[in-house]
């Protein structure tokens, strides 16, 4: 997945470093660095380290909650980023969520393209490829935990329309816990036209539908597919649909209708997993 490149470079209205590493200003706050994205919680920080994403100022909790975070305050400022100590009050200010005393600002991530979802598609891979359709998703905090999940599931990646679909901002990194820096997202112009196009090259498309008469479990999901997921509330649009070769259900016994989406997509994800894993130990067994 294509990412803009993070380099060592400074913001010209950031805050200037100061000599020597390892120490810290704790001048009055700065300006929000512009043209950069705070990335907060710990472990959403720490995955920019794992993606090789590397932050250019980092922000850490004054008092208690910096000398908690001096390792990984430490291992991120020996990437070159600046280093600052701000109060809680500064952190609450920026970060959607729990910061957990960490906010690190680096280069957005940005969505790959079409051509480059159809270039992945056609590299050699030794199990059939598996992707992710999201229709309509707009809330961060789905999207954020859809991604998630198809970082668990090793999907070959996710694919978002253009319009009506969440943006890779500060709160999906968060919920994500570093899948959005490890899954590939690509962000097609015409969803119904880029479904035709995976159709042609021997993709399944199977969509989840709460009134569809299969269930997900009598699909075969062992060959090449994408599971396709709509908005909540209105689900799967109609092109979407018409577009998909199959239109499956999850059985509901309760008094609940509907399941979440991001709960749904996790259960048809792993639903592939596991029968991708059992074939392969029906072949292991022979």
């Amino acid at each position: 997945m294509s990412r803009a490149s993070s380099g060592n470079r400074r913001h010209s209205n950031g805050p200037a470093r100061r000599e020597g590493r390892g120490r810290r200003s704790t001048a009055r706050s700065p300006d929000l660095p512009k043209g950069l994205d705070p990335v907060f919680g710990v472990h959403a920080v720490e995955s920019l380290l794992e993606a090789g994403q590397l932050p250019e100022l980092i922000w850490v909790q004054s008092g208690v909650a910096s000398r908690r975070l001096e390792a990984l305050a430490m291992r991120l400022q020996q990437t070159g980023a600046a280093l600052l100590e701000q109060p809680r009050e500064q952190l609450d200010a920026v970060a959607e969520g729990a910061h957990q005393g960490i906010i690190a600002f680096c280069q957005p991530l940005e969505f790959s393209n079409e051509e480059a979802l159809f270039w992945r598609l056609d590299e050699p891979c030794e199990t059939p490829a598996l992707l992710l359709i999201l229709d309509g998703i707009t809330d961060v905090h789905n999207f954020g935990a859809c991604l998630r999940s198809a970082d668990g599931a090793g999907v070959t990646g996710v694919i978002v329309a253009k319009d009506r679909s969440a943006p890779l901002n500060a709160t999906v990194r968060k919920i994500a816990s570093g899948a959005a820096e490890s899954v590939p997202v690509y962000q097609v112009t015409n969803l119904a036209r880029t479904m035709g196009r995976l159709r042609d090259t021997g993709i399944w498309l199977v969509g989840a539908a709460g009134e569809a008469s299969a269930e997900l479990f009598d699909i075969d999901l062992d060959m090449p597919c994408a599971i396709v997921m709509g908005s909540e509330g209105k689900g799967l649009r109609r092109l979407t649909r018409e577009h998909c070769d199959h239109l499956v259900r999850l059985p509901m016994s309760g008094r609940v209708e509907s399941l979440n989406v991001s709960v749904a997509t996790g259960i048809c994800l792993y639903e592939a997993v596991r029968q991708r894993s059992a074939a392969v130990s029906r072949l292991a067994t022979g």
